[in-house]
């Protein structure tokens, strides 16, 4: 018991970031600090993670499906809420799916009292097909850290963004960064000075004549400013414009760009053109082609780390895909939930945005009348008034 204090200690001692290495290829670095300066990436990538975050933990009883009334469950939910002396639940919510996206691998570690992510984590199978991680060269307790898998082709190694689309984020972070520099630098234009004759240094008439057309140039620093130069015989003035063309820098961009929500489960064409008809249906879409998976992953590891295995506690998130909806759309929705008595008043209440009666009758199932059969509605209403005699 005291190895694993000391180790714990060890850990909790030290600061966990996430700051990967780097990879390189073509000449170009695309590591985690820089990956996010690609527009659509940070755009992807923030529409999924902030879905995982603003998801809600819940611990439920295995047997029951009801939400928990375990000590054990409210302490989960404790820590969930401040995993850490330096990130909230929603930042290490976020933080997590970050990686698991860029890099395909996360590794969560819970001290008893903390959680954290660690960096650097090292894992590999022993002969008895036991999974052992290191951290700098020091192994961590088997129940204190969980490896997440953005799950391929290997049992032991997930696949994230960095590996996948290496090639098309190098393509498309180097069009960006070209076009860019560009327009920083006022469209890399430049002047080309030519002369006729060849330039001597011992003729100053000549020397005198290049510095001051030299001069003049340099001078132009407003954008639009008109700037005359008279130049006597033999001398020529050229503009040199950028290499960089924009308009197959744009092309180029325009296809790999979408491309990339591939790599995320997602077709963001389908998206935007959803987004654009039906946002319910555009989150509907996301949930199943991209959040499910990452939530029901992330929900069986987490439940293991937190409450080992057979505890008879399942941790769940819980997704709100109604924050899209309209609230008339709402309103219909809790109206048909009520009356064909999949939820009860409360619920509806709930779902609109009101805060639950909790009264006997608000929480009550109830069967509207015209749910029933029209040749059977006439038995309804005398059974029911004849109910109603014989409690008088």
């Amino acid at each position: 018991m005291g190895v694993f204090r000391s180790i714990a200690g060890w850990f909790s001692k030290r600061s966990f970031n996430w700051l990967g290495n780097s990879y390189f290829n073509y000449g170009s670095y695309v590591n985690d600090e820089n990956i996010l300066k690609s527009s659509d990436t940070f755009n992807l990538m923030k529409l999924i993670s902030d879905q995982v975050a603003l998801a809600e933990f819940v611990v439920e009883d295995v047997q029951t499906g009801k939400d928990s009334k375990d000590p054990r469950a409210a302490h989960a939910l404790q820590v969930l809420e401040c995993p850490n002396d330096y990130l909230t639940g929603f930042e290490f919510k976020k933080l997590l799916t970050n990686i698991y996206l860029l890099r395909g691998d996360v590794y969560p570690f819970y001290d008893g009292s903390q959680l954290h992510i660690l960096n650097n984590a090292y894992s590999e199978l022993t002969d008895a097909g036991i999974e052992k991680i290191t951290v700098a060269g020091e192994n961590v307790p088997r129940f204190m850290v969980r490896h997440i898998k953005n799950i391929g082709l290997n049992h032991l190694e997930g696949v994230g963004l960095l590996e996948l689309a290496k090639e098309t984020l190098e393509g498309v972070m180097n069009a960006e960064k070209a076009l860019t520099d560009k327009y920083k630098k006022g469209g890399l234009m430049a002047f080309l000075l030519k002369l006729e004759a060849h330039l001597s240094p011992t003729n100053t008439t000549q020397t005198k004549t290049v510095k001051a057309i030299l001069d003049q140039l340099e001078d132009i620093k407003d954008s639009g400013k008109t700037k005359m130069i008279p130049l006597g015989k033999g001398y020529e003035i050229e503009a040199l414009e950028s290499p960089v063309d924009d308009e197959k820098t744009l092309k180029y961009l325009s296809i790999y760009k979408k491309d990339l929500g591939k790599f995320f489960g997602l077709d963001k064409d389908l998206l935007d053109k959803l987004e654009e008809k039906d946002m319910e249906q555009a989150m509907m879409k996301l949930f199943t082609s991209c959040l499910k998976p990452i939530f029901k992953n992330v929900e069986e590891h987490l439940t293991i780390l937190l409450f080992g295995k057979n505890s008879g506690l399942r941790l769940r998130f819980r997704h709100d895909r109604l924050d899209y909806v309209g609230m008339k759309t709402k309103t219909d929705i809790a109206y048909n939930l009520v009356r064909t008595s999949i939820a009860v008043p409360d619920d509806a209440r709930e779902m609109l945005g009101f805060k639950r009666l909790n009264t006997e009758e608000s929480s009550k199932l109830y069967i509207s009348k015209d749910l029933v059969g029209l040749d059977r509605l006439e038995d309804v209403l005398k059974s029911t008034l004849k109910g109603g005699e014989d409690d008088g």
